[in-house]
């Protein structure tokens, strides 16, 4: 079992891989089995709820629609929606779970999109760079209304994301409203297998700057970084030195618990704490960096975002804390339970928040999000810089000037360059 960062007691980053990928940062555990409850185990308000049941199923008119399988999730849902733990706990169906799963291992069929629910909505995080969503236009801040011209407000979560996933050729129509317009738009995408690259890295033109893009905690991401990292020494060491780096954590939903320790032990020191985790007693225990890291002593500037979540939010804060690196965006999305994945009997899934995550200084980040150190307003339709557009570039005027995080980064990471001795 692994745990979430959101943590599946992983720590991943939920992706909704509707594929629409969920984001959700799990812990390092890869979850729980639940087991049957014991007829003595059972509250007595369950009685009102057999009764219930039963008066359903005998009575209602329309028996055609009187559907066991969705009645019972429909019941579990109502459960969670209960503990007022919205965009955090969730129940998933046996094949939502299975998309969830996969989607961790940066492959997947759907629409490729980062969403996350927002109360009784679904809000788009971000595209994934190259994914049919975004070559459809869906922008990073859109909330979804409809799914094929079915109102999804409220509808439970595994219901939305059941619509909106499927078989890569078929086509799906979401109707959303952009960021800061009142006008729905129908944007029709055809699904497609999405294989998602988590660590990609460019130099940046007429610099010393390495750029270094994160885009989600999968399974493989700290080895990507690593190799990143190599590829980086090695390329100092052939006369053309890397003396600053940035790194980029804009709309990163999240993902594995592990994963971000292991990233973050890169740039932090040995036994650094990385994240504290609050139980419902009270009781708090931490994880730290282990291991030899890359780039310990490497300057460096962290963007963040409006889209940053999860374990996204992990790293930085822990960047933040340790005065490690300087953080440049908007403040993060703000989710800091750690969730386990509790894997039922049918093969559906409860994610669960069993514990509050805090950043090394103890700093509670649910509904709260990081701050940055200088912060950037921005767009969520602006043309961001990604290690793609800088491979790709001879100079700096072939790079798409409205990214204003991106350059207020590069100014600050020359000022903390020159202030160093």
């Amino acid at each position: 079992m692994k745990k979430l960062s959101t943590p599946k007691r992983v720590l991943s980053v939920l992706v909704l891989a509707l594929a629409l990928f969920t984001a959700f940062t799990a812990g390092t555990v890869t979850g729980y089995v639940a087991r049957p409850a014991l007829a003595a185990e059972q509250p007595t308000e369950f009685t009102v709820f057999w009764e219930a049941w039963d008066i359903v199923v005998t009575h209602f008119v329309d028996r055609d629609r009187v559907d066991f399988r969705r009645m019972t999730y429909g019941a579990i849902q109502g459960m969670l929606d209960s503990l007022g733990d919205q965009g955090h706990t969730a129940f998933f169906s046996p094949e939502v779970a299975q998309q969830e799963n996969s989607a961790l291992e940066g492959s997947f069929e759907g629409i490729g999109a980062y969403v996350d629910a927002e109360g009784e909505q679904v809000k788009i995080i971000a595209p994934i760079r190259g994914s049919p969503a975004e070559a459809a236009g869906l922008l990073a801040g859109d909330i979804v209304l409809k799914v094929d011209g079915l109102e999804i407000t409220g509808m439970p979560q595994w219901d939305v994301i059941a619509r909106v996933r499927g078989p890569a050729g078929s086509t799906v129509t979401l109707t959303v409203i952009h960021p800061g317009e009142m006008e729905p738009v129908d944007i029709e995408i055809v699904r497609a297998r999405i294989n998602v690259d988590s660590v990609a890295w460019a130099r940046v033109p007429e610099s010393d700057i390495a750029y270094i893009q994160i885009t989600q905690f999968a399974a493989d991401t700290a080895d990507e970084l690593r190799a990143a990292l190599q590829a980086i020494r090695a390329e100092a060491d052939q006369d053309r030195p890397i003396t600053g780096v940035v790194l980029d954590l804009r709309n990163n939903p999240g993902g594995l618990l592990n994963q971000a320790l292991r990233v973050g032990s890169q740039f932090l020191p040995e036994g650094a704490i990385i994240l504290n985790e609050r139980n419902a007693e009270g009781r708090v225990s931490n994880y730290k960096s282990l291991g030899r890291g890359l780039a310990r002593d490497v300057p460096m500037v962290v963007l963040i975002n409006e889209g940053s979540a999860s374990a996204a939010e992990i790293l930085s804060g822990a960047l933040q804390d340790h005065e490690r690196a300087k953080l440049v965006g908007m403040t993060t999305v703000g989710t800091g339970t750690v969730l386990v994945p509790f894997t039922l009997s049918d093969g559906s899934m409860i994610r669960l928040g069993v514990t509050n995550w805090l950043t090394p200084d103890m700093r509670l980040i649910k509904n709260q999000g990081i701050e940055p150190d200088v912060v950037v307003e921005q767009g969520p339709d602006v043309e961001k810089i990604d290690a793609y557009l800088l491979q790709d570039a001879t100079g700096r005027d072939d790079l798409p000037q409205e990214d204003l995080q991106f350059s207020s980064a590069l100014m600050l990471l020359e000022e903390t360059r020159a202030e160093k001795p």
